[in-house]
């Protein structure tokens, strides 16, 4: 099927309906970008804006956060969640300060070689940045195209082979219009064609639309289950975190006791953490985040 259609009807909409995010704008370079792929992972804009704003105020290039202190990565992370995230981009910006004379690589191979940049990120960089042509599938892609081309609601839960060779024939040739497609369907989803209450009357490609034309069809896949947070390890991780940004100095055990009530849970979490390396024991009982 041409989809050549269903790209120019998106791009226009997308010129006039496109949220104007600073890691967007024209002087947005390449590590203002990727600092923004890495904080959008499994998390709203909304709660991006300011930490990304900060962040890159603070190290606006990927050497002054490789000469930062990884701790000061994990602290600057703040209520992110998942700061992994934060560790892996301190190493990815140390691997570009050490490999990449300062510069993120504009390859899509030498990206992916980075810590924390899997396959959607590499592609995502390439692409925003660099403007690049490569297939950039997140969840709200997937969900567009899935009710565009199949007439589903909702895609599989982790993508599979047949929707990147779906992907591949939305994909425009030209690589600054292919770039701009995968911003453009990716606006899409997250404003428009969203999961809960999908705005098919402001759809600039609803008549194109399978699942629009027959009729809205209610989803017959495995039940689309939320990820539960409260009460969770992820929960108990993160006040214990909490306490540890809050001091500029190793914290004693006592005071980590009370943030977490129940104790097999805190010490499970505390381990983990240490474990993933977002904190480290500084003498007995004493913890900190890493230097």
């Amino acid at each position: 099927m041409d989809y050549a259609p269903v790209v120019s009807r998106t791009l226009r909409w997308y010129a006039h309906a496109a949220r104007d995010l600073p890691w967007r704008r024209p002087d947005a370079g390449p590590w203002a970008i990727m600092v923004s792929e890495f904080m959008l992972q499994q998390t709203p804009v909304a709660r991006v804006l300011q930490p990304w704003q900060d962040w890159v105020q603070r190290w606006p290039t990927p050497a002054a956060l490789a000469d930062a202190p990884s701790g000061e990565a994990v602290r600057a992370w703040g209520r992110l969640g998942y700061p992994r995230r934060a560790l892996r981009l301190h190493q990815a910006a140390t691997a570009i300060r050490d490999d990449h004379d300062g510069q993120v690589p504009d390859d899509y191979q030498a990206l992916l070689a980075l810590p924390g940049v899997g396959s959607y990120t590499a592609a995502a960089i390439a692409s925003f940045a660099f403007g690049r042509r490569h297939v950039v599938l997140d969840t709200n892609v997937r969900r567009v195209q899935a009710r565009i081309a199949t007439g589903i609601e909702f895609p599989a839960t982790a993508p599979t082979a047949a929707e990147r060779l779906l992907a591949e024939q939305f994909l425009p040739t030209e690589p600054a219009r292919a770039a701009r497609w995968a911003v453009a369907s990716m606006e899409l989803g997250a404003l428009i064609c969203t999961a809960r209450g999908p705005q098919c009357d402001q759809c600039p490609v609803r008549t194109d639309c399978a699942w629009h034309r027959a009729g809205r069809p209610a989803h017959e896949g495995p039940a689309r289950v939320g990820q539960r947070y409260q009460g969770t390890d992820r929960q108990c991780r993160g006040a214990l975190l909490a306490v540890l940004r809050s001091s500029d100095d190793a914290v004693p055990a006592e005071e980590l006791d009370t943030a977490w009530p129940d104790r097999a849970q805190r010490e499970r979490a505390l381990a983990s953490l240490i474990t993933d390396r977002l904190v480290v024991a500084v003498g007995p009982d004493r913890y900190a985040l890493p230097d």
